[in-house]
């Protein structure tokens, strides 16, 4: 009994499935078909960017996290100072003075670690739940647009898009973009 080779089985395979997609994509570009298809592309990255929901979330975000963020700042700040004052009054300070400042600051420096850390973290979840609810407005107002002008097909993602198909700004008017 005689096995065939696994290789030659899945070229089989790929000619067969080649073939099958080339036929189905011939039948939809062929003239007859052609002019009941309607096709359009969006770039969802510009949209989501240049959305004025986009800037209102951005907005939201700034005005949630500005007062931690200017609190790392003044602990930034904080760091710092101490360090100079270590650095300024080195020969000065007793040897108990310094490891006092020298611990001081390994305490503040730390703080200012986690503290930084912990902003990056909660920052980083709104963002995403921000950028989430974002995505569904976007792909709502994608849907509708498609369903209202008669689209068959809206593409998010395509090696290259002309600009006759580009429907991209129409979503952004859509969205309130001025």
């Amino acid at each position: 009994m005689t096995q065939e080779p696994v290789l030659d089985s899945t070229s089989s395979f790929l000619k067969i499935a080649l073939a099958t997609l080339a036929s189905v994509i011939g039948l939809a570009l062929s003239p007859a078909s052609q002019a009941e298809l309607k096709i359009g592309y969006v770039n969802a990255v510009k949209v989501v960017e240049e959305a004025p929901q986009g800037e209102a979330a951005l907005k939201k975000l700034e005005a949630e996290f500005g007062p931690r963020d200017k609190k790392i700042v003044e602990m930034q700040n904080r760091v710092k100072q101490t360090e100079e004052e270590l650095e300024k009054n080195a020969l000065v300070f007793k040897e108990a003075e310094r490891r006092t400042k020298e611990y001081e600051i390994g305490i503040l420096k730390r703080d200012l670690r986690r503290a930084t850390q912990e902003f990056r973290e909660d920052y980083n979840l709104r963002r995403n739940e921000e950028l989430a609810a974002l995505q569904k407005v976007v792909q709502k107002a994608i849907a509708e647009f498609a369903r209202q002008e008669s689209y068959d097909l809206i593409l998010e993602s395509a090696v290259y898009a002309g600009t006759k198909v580009d429907v991209t700004e129409k979503i952004l008017k859509r969205l309130g973009k001025k």
